[in-house]
């Protein structure tokens, strides 16, 4: 324990949470340049939840964002059942008060049926009106926080080895590993050994909220910091000094002892390798990925950070898998190697479109065995709206005319069509068999080319 003659006042942690698009990043913005207090922004995307409940453990206090032009969200109430989870007293900012027709009687109600009891309506949540565009109320706001902020009794010991949070980790081509941490505790130092359950290292260099290079940093100061050896893990605590060689040495210890598991092979998997441009964002992902409905369990084969190179596609390769980067392209290499191989990639930069996307994939992977299979030869002339005439040998089964059929160029079904005319020998006929060259006259939305497949699902 801390002895309270060492202790010293330090400023708050603050997490600005509610649902996407309330002005949580804009209040930022406008407040960015305070000193007296710590902020921590949280994405309102559903699909960073996680990230969210992250946000919260960091914090000393919550600000919970409302816009007072749309009242209480999903992500508002889940935000509130984060705060209360981890104990944290709060502040409501009420945002947007510069729109049109705000009703302010109505989001309180709003609030006050989720739960949120305001002062003056029953509750002693403070609240604050304001516009992070314009600025009104926000000083109030900071006035609200810092009161808020007395009543904790927020102290540090300038005496004790540096502690805090690793809040994101991220791979730079220029410097190496970099995470940006919170320090909750200690003075840390350039210099110093640091390590957190997963890594750890010696700290090269230090900056400031303003990217600026520092040689110390005192609580409740957002750090970023060079020198792990390799990228923390996203929420971990860190400690510095002799706090930190011990850790290294526990954990060595025990990863020495423990046993080799036997990986269960009896049941097939949907193997899967993860890219992202940053851990939290590769957290998340992995989150999303392995919660997406299959009817075979998805396995999660390796997750890094970074562009998606050639190591990834030798594993793709070996094992089937396929390839999800959030927020990453190909690098040349695999850029090359994805023109030749029929490795499956999908890559967005949107969460919720990746997500689509492989669900849309692995929906193709449980459909039955085509009817009938047919390798484009032959383009014929320009196409003609949706139109095409094509030749093609039939691989298997049996092709009929009028028939469905999806389109596959390598290992990826892009489009669907429909087979308008089907010719043998320049002569109309219902169907053809295996091995026959047959022309068609098709509809498609894509253009098909010299290489492609069509199957028949008899969909």
């Amino acid at each position: 324990m801390l002895e309270i003659k060492n202790s010293l006042p330090r400023p708050p942690i603050v997490v600005v949470m509610g649902h996407v698009d309330h002005g949580k990043t804009t209040l930022l913005d406008y407040i960015r340049q305070t000193k007296k207090i710590t902020f921590i922004d949280t994405p309102g995307h559903e699909a960073f939840s996680k990230m969210r409940g992250r946000g919260a453990q960091v914090a000393d206090l919550a600000i919970l964002v409302v816009a007072a032009d749309e009242g209480v969200k999903p992500q508002t109430k889940e935000a509130l059942i984060h705060i209360q989870g981890a104990e944290l007293p709060f502040v409501v900012a009420i945002n947007k008060i510069d729109k049109p027709d705000v009703n302010l009687e109505k989001i309180k109600n709003e609030l006050m049926t989720a739960g949120v009891l305001l002062e003056g309506y029953g509750g002693n949540i403070s609240w604050q009106a304001l516009s992070a565009k314009t600025g009104q109320g926000v000083s109030e706001l900071l006035d609200l926080i810092l009161l808020a902020a007395e009543m904790e009794n927020l102290e540090y010991n300038p005496q004790a080895p540096a502690q805090g949070v690793i809040i994101e980790a991220q791979l730079d081509n220029r410097r190496g590993i970099i995470a940006s941490a919170i320090v909750k505790n200690g003075i840390l130092r350039t210099g110093d050994n640091i390590a957190t359950p997963s890594a750890s290292g010696k700290i090269k260099s230090l900056e400031n909220f303003l990217g600026k290079r520092v040689d110390y940093l005192e609580p409740s100061a957002p750090a970023l910091i060079s020198g792990f050896n390799v990228l923390p893990q996203i929420g971990e605590e860190f400690f510095t000094g002799e706090t930190a060689i011990g850790l290294v040495e526990t954990f060595s210890a025990v990863a020495g002892k423990l046993p080799a598991v036997q990986a269960k092979t009896d049941v097939e998997k949907t193997k899967v390798i993860l890219k992202a441009d940053n851990a939290g964002a590769l957290e998340v992902l992995s989150d999303v990925i392995k919660n997406i409905p299959s009817s075979k369990p998805i396995e999660i084969l390796e997750q890094g950070i970074g562009r998606i190179n050639e190591n990834d596609f030798k594993l793709a390769v070996n094992t089937q898998a396929l390839i999800v980067g959030f927020r990453v392209n190909l690098d040349k290499t695999a850029e090359n190697l994805n023109k030749i191989s029929p490795v499956k990639i999908i890559v967005s930069d949107i969460i919720y479109e990746l997500v689509e996307k492989t669900e849309e994939y692995l929906v193709s992977l449980e459909k039955p065995f085509p009817s009938g299979e047919l390798e484009i030869l032959a383009v014929f002339g320009a196409p003609e709206k949706n139109k095409q005439v094509i030749g093609g040998r039939i691989m298997s089964g049996l092709i009929k005319n009028q028939q469905k059929f999806e389109v596959w160029r390598g290992s990826q079904s892009f489009t669907q069509g429909r087979i308008l005319n089907l010719q043998e020998q320049k002569k109309n006929v219902p169907e053809a068999a295996v091995d026959k060259e047959v022309g068609l006259l098709i509809e498609a939305d894509d253009i098909i080319k010299v290489g492609d497949i069509l199957k028949i699902f008899n969909f």
